[in-house]
């Protein structure tokens, strides 16, 4: 009978320890963490300090005319047609013409350049004359200045004859085409084009004074259209003011963009990001993934199966990421997701 009793108790002690121990199993699973991770690798950030501003062409010039004339409007040679906005145009190319018989004739540069033929011969005649002793060196002066004087006299109607021309000074687009009606009479002084080179930008901007001593010409900047998404133009810091406006307590300084395909507009409201700092071959993670707890930085890694906490030093940073100075290494397996509830010690399942 004893021997009966105590083979049963065996088995009822038998069943309750497994029965104990499917319950601890199945307590163990529902306590683990599913979380993501990644595996930590140096690698570069940048600090970066944002600015807002207007992109202006590099060069802007109204064109007027400096004589008055009946308006002509030009032909491209490109297009084969009348010259229009948005037109690339090329220094020198003339755009605009004015027809004003009155000044030709008042220049009258056939006339002057008669002179100056029959004056540059008389010249070298004489030259060679006084080299053989038949005139004296007044005679020869007289022959120069006269020479001198037709040259200046052609040169002058040139420059007379050019001002019934509107040339363009330098490479660039039309922005501006005034109408006028064909063959109408113009007045000197009139604005007839405007042509701008934005193949560079340039930005004027302000920053607060906290930021001064890190500014310095030479720092790349990232520029962007603040109202519409498209590839990043690059430029660099060309200009930065010492001094502080006193009312704002901000400081200017002026950027430079290139812009060889043209895609950035003059007028456009651009962001310029400022790189005032880079690290190359830094521990980097993301600032969503920190937690503050007691005023402590803290992040979470994987060390055999549980998480485990580490406190945090940084250092530089940008929107998105910081530097990690201390608590972190190459290698270390961060969480990046499911951190939120964990604790330090806390049982995770890794999920891909």
């Amino acid at each position: 009978m004893r021997t009966k009793t105590f083979i049963l108790s065996t088995l009822a002690a038998l069943l309750l320890f497994g029965a104990c121990k499917q319950e601890r199993m199945a307590i163990d699973q529902s306590s683990t963490i599913p979380v993501r991770i990644s595996e930590l690798a140096p690698k570069a950030i940048q600090e970066i300090v944002t600015v807002t501003g207007t992109a202006y062409p590099i060069r802007d010039a109204e064109l007027k005319t400096e004589q008055a004339g009946r308006y002509q409007l030009k032909t491209n040679p490109r297009t084969r047609g009348p010259f229009r906005m948005g037109d690339a145009v090329r220094k020198d190319e003339v755009l605009i013409a004015l027809d004003n018989p009155e000044i030709v004739n008042q220049i009258a540069m056939d006339s002057k350049k008669l002179q100056f033929d029959s004056a540059q011969r008389e010249f070298q005649k004489q030259q060679s004359v006084f080299e053989k002793g038949g005139i004296t060196l007044k005679e020869l002066s007289d022959a120069e200045r006269s020479f001198v004087d037709s040259k200046h006299n052609v040169e002058s109607a040139t420059l007379n004859l050019a001002k019934l021309e509107v040339k363009a000074p330098f490479d660039g687009v039309i922005a501006d085409l005034p109408h006028f009606t064909g063959a109408g009479w113009i007045a000197s002084g009139q604005l007839v084009v405007r042509l701008v080179d934005y193949s560079r930008l340039y930005a004027e901007l302000t920053l607060p004074g906290k930021d001064m001593d890190r500014i310095v010409r030479g720092q790349a900047v990232t520029v962007n259209d603040y109202s519409a998404a498209q590839t990043a133009l690059t430029g660099t810091v060309t200009e930065a003011s010492p001094a502080l406006d006193p009312e704002s307590r901000m400081f200017k300084l002026k950027i430079d963009i290139a812009n060889p395909k043209l895609a950035m507009k003059p007028g456009t409201f651009i962001k310029a990001e400022i790189v005032v700092q880079e690290k190359p071959g830094a521990i980097v993670i993301a600032k969503s993934v920190i937690l503050d707890r007691q005023g402590n930085k803290i992040v979470y890694v994987v060390d055999r199966g549980l998480a485990v906490e580490r406190r945090i030093k940084t250092g530089i940073e940008n929107k998105d990421e910081v530097e990690v100075l201390e608590g972190l290494q190459a290698k270390d397996q961060l969480i990046i997701e499911g951190f939120e509830t964990l604790r330090n010690r806390s049982q995770v399942k890794v999920i891909q």
